[in-house]
Order: C-alpha cells, then sequence, then structure tokens
C-alpha cells in the first residue's frame, strides 16, 4: 500500500494523459482512412479534435461537461470547420453520417451493444470508426500488462512532465468511471456487431479497436 501511495503521489506531480498519449496514432488512423468529416465524441477540451483538424475537412465534437465544452469551444472559435456540441452521444444529429468517428476513454461510460449498433450505424458507407478504449482487468495476462502500465507511468511522467504541476491539468479532471466489460466481453460485443474489427489490448490500461464499415454499408 505504501509504494501505491508513493506512486499516486508521484504521478500527481508528474501528470501525464493517457489518454492524449494515443491522439498521434488515432489521428493517424483516421487520416489513412481519408476521412473528410469526423465525429469526436467526448473530445473533453479539443486536444484530439486539434489533431484531427489537421487530417479532415470538418471535425465535430460532441462533450456533455459543460466546462470542457466551453474551453473546447473557445478554442475553436476562430475555426469554422471545427464545431464543438455541449451534448453526449445521444444528441448527435441522428441523420448525419461521419467518414470517421472517435472515442477515447468514453464507450465504457455508455452500454456496449446498443451503442456499438448506433455508432455503426453514423458511419458513411466505407468509413472508420476508431475507438481508445478502457476494460476492466480479468486474468493473468491483465494483470501482467497493469503491473508494467504501472512501473513504466512514473517514467513517462518524469518524460512528459518533468517538472512538478500545482494542479491537473484541465483535460485530465473530466469525469471517470470504472470500466465494467473485460477485454473478452468487448471482443465478443464488436465480433456481433463490428464483425472484422480490429482490437489491440494496450498499454496504461487501454484497449484499441479500429472498424471500417463496407464501402457499400448501409447503416441498420
Amino acid at each position: 500500500m505504501a509504494l501505491l501511495t508513493y506512486l499516486h503521489r508521484f504521478n500527481q506531480r508528474h501528470p501525464w494523459s493517457h489518454n492524449d498519449h494515443y491522439g498521434p496514432w488515432i489521428a493517424g488512423r483516421v487520416a489513412a482512412s481519408k476521412a473528410h468529416h469526423v465525429l469526436d465524441i467526448g473530445c473533453g477540451a479539443g486536444n484530439l479534435a486539434a489533431l484531427l483538424r489537421r487530417r479532415a475537412v470538418t471535425v465535430t465534437g460532441l462533450e456533455p461537461d459543460p466546462g470542457m465544452a466551453r474551453a473546447a469551444a473557445k478554442r475553436f472559435a476562430d475555426d469554422p470547420a471545427v464545431t464543438i456540441v455541449e451534448a453526449d452521444f445521444t444528441g448527435r444529429d441522428p441523420h448525419r453520417r461521419f467518414d470517421a468517428i472517435t472515442l477515447v476513454a468514453v464507450l465504457h461510460h455508455l452500454p456496449l451493444v446498443p451503442t456499438l449498433q448506433e455508432l455503426r450505424s453514423c458511419l458513411a458507407p466505407g468509413g472508420r470508426l476508431v475507438i481508445v478504449g478502457c476494460y476492466r482487468e480479468a486474468g493473468r495476462a491483465d494483470l501482467l500488462i497493469s503491473l508494467l502500465a504501472a512501473l513504466l507511468n512514473p517514467v513517462m511522467g518524469l518524460v512528459k512532465h518533468p517538472a512538478r504541476a500545482a494542479a491537473l491539468p484541465l483535460h485530465m479532471t473530466a469525469p471517470t468511471t470504472a470500466p465494467q466489460e473485460t477485454m473478452k466481453d468487448i471482443r465478443a460485443a464488436a465480433a456481433q456487431e463490428l464483425p472484422g474489427a480490429r482490437i489491440r489490448r494496450r498499454l496504461f490500461w487501454r484497449y484499441s479497436l479500429v472498424y471500417d464499415a463496407p464501402a457499400g454499408h448501409s447503416p441498420a
């Protein structure tokens, strides 16, 4: 317990975002799909939206937290190609289809299977869904990867944020919740709703999912 307490305090002094760590990778997957219009669900303060904007024509960000939504809207106030909507996934335009959709640490806040169904229906033909999500640890493999992540986490903190922080940055203060689904649950749901999705367990308590809708895809 003493070691865990020390690591927690150290990480608070040298904070870095596990979600932002995967931002360039996500933007790269979106760019590779040649997406023009992108929906970022749970966009937070807009860090990923800024990366996506470099590769896409328009970016729409959905953010239910009022403070985060205001910060993101202010950030892109001078860019008409970026639209920030203070809403959760249910507040999206139900008639619009996107070339790419991204979610980072968002899916575990939502009902898994119904959300995957709705995400599939939001994709344009040939569109790409890119998810970096959180999962509930279960089994020896998860334990080993979690242990490795816990050891590497303070090292990454020193590299990315060498100076001591007085407080967490705004984008790391969004509400959180513990994931309920295991990797087995997520793989099973994806196999059912997103056939052909590529799923990988990743470091720092995350997994990735990439799904490409068929070119002749007709939303259910």
